[in-house]
């Protein structure tokens, strides 16, 4: 199959998995065969032990301009329809970067709007190229958000900045972006590649299963009272102290030496 046809390009090297959006004539824009095919992926890595690293990023102009909306206006009566296709593969698929240990780190340029906005999100980290405009935009055509954006956002920003971006709609630039939380750096587009790359091999060669660990600790946080996220970290810990790599890294701790973590 021509790879220009394929709506998510996927490929795992060197314990990075790459999910790269691939319509680049609609910005990337969510269909029914991006959405099908993006959860493929997911849980194509759901499923395997070799992945350290997950990337996701958009080819073309920008990351992603959300749901296809000229889809919805042709779907129309049966919008709910459409977009219950949609989110039928989108939601268990925003559930991977929660449920797997290796690090998700989004990769983002030019548009990132509506659902993009969610994706991006939904990853552990966020990386933007200077040119990156975000607008959550669902208020703009009388729409709710959805894609777990009303989750993420506030814990991203807090609820007066969520109001804010989900209500008015506005758009923001990169350097906004980063001021407000929603991304955790910003680079120029020409080197928005290779710190991404830089970043994924960093996380590669990292304690893949103590990641996860902190990953639920973090995630699940606002949900307990601090006894009860003393008790978790406590249970964490003692799991941790059963790794190979926790033996690695106290042994190059104690030998002033650099740890080679191997992911178990």
């Amino acid at each position: 199959m021509d790879a220009s046809s394929v709506p998510v390009l996927f490929d795992v090297a060197a314990g990075v998995a790459r999910i790269r959006f691939n319509r680049p004539s609609a910005l990337n824009a969510i269909d029914e065969a991006l959405a099908r095919a993006f959860l493929a992926a997911c849980e194509d890595i759901a499923r395997r032990d070799d992945i350290r690293v997950v990337v996701m990023s958009g080819e073309g102009k920008g990351f992603m301009a959300g749901g296809d909306v000229a889809r919805m206006v042709e779907a129309a009566p049966n919008v709910g329809t459409f977009v219950d296709a949609l989110l039928d593969a989108i939601e268990p698929a925003l559930l991977l970067p929660a449920d797997i240990p290796a690090p998700v780190v989004a990769s983002v340029h030019g548009a990132v709007a509506g659902a993009g906005v969610s994706l991006m999100l939904a990853a552990d980290f966020a990386i933007a190229a200077d040119d990156a405009k975000f607008n959550l935009a669902y208020s703009a055509i009388g729409a709710t958000p959805d894609a777990s954006g009303t989750w993420t956002l506030p814990r991203a920003v807090g609820l007066r900045r969520a109001m804010e971006i989900a209500l008015v709609s506005d758009t923001y630039s990169a350097a906004d972006a980063l001021a407000l939380g929603l991304v955790n750096k910003v680079v120029p587009r020409g080197e928005l590649a290779a710190a991404t790359d830089n970043f994924a091999r960093r996380l590669a060669c990292g304690p893949t299963l103590a990641y996860g660990r902190i990953k639920k600790l973090l995630r699940g946080s606002l949900g307990h009272t601090v006894q009860q996220q003393m008790d978790l970290e406590r249970a964490a810990f003692h799991e941790s102290t059963l790794t190979a790599d926790f033996k690695e890294g106290t042994a190059a701790f104690v030998g002033k030496r650099k740890a080679n973590f191997t992911g178990t």
